[in-house]
């Protein structure tokens, strides 16, 4: 359970960060206050994910989910560069986060 509350913390990253692309240095309201309700939950889920976790497995994790989904979000949402290098090195974070997952000595729950 705490690995899939991890996962909904990263989801949450990957939210505000693009929050914040949308709140345009927080002058439109409401995205930002989405953008800061998305922070204080992500935040909050990585915390109770870390009652159970390693920290540095979890934290890896958090930011590996929001790296990748902010960067595929960027392509889709704000048409950043999709070369093929940089799909790679995203690639590369998923497989990182992935080994982690497996390779991490606790955190069954």
């Amino acid at each position: 359970m705490a690995w899939i509350i991890l996962v909904i913390a990263g989801l949450f990253e990957v939210a505000w960060a693009i929050g914040l692309k949308y709140s345009d240095g927080f002058t439109k309201p409401v995205w930002s206050v989405a953008t800061v309700v998305c922070i204080i939950i992500s935040m909050g889920l990585l915390a109770y994910s870390l009652k159970f976790l390693p920290v540095g497995t979890a934290y890896a994790v958090w930011t590996g989910i929001g790296a990748v989904g902010t960067a595929l979000l960027g392509i889709i949402l704000f048409n950043e560069s999709s070369e093929f290098i940089r799909i790679f090195f995203i690639f590369l974070i998923v497989t990182g986060i992935v080994g982690l997952k497996i390779f991490s000595g606790a955190g069954n729950g």
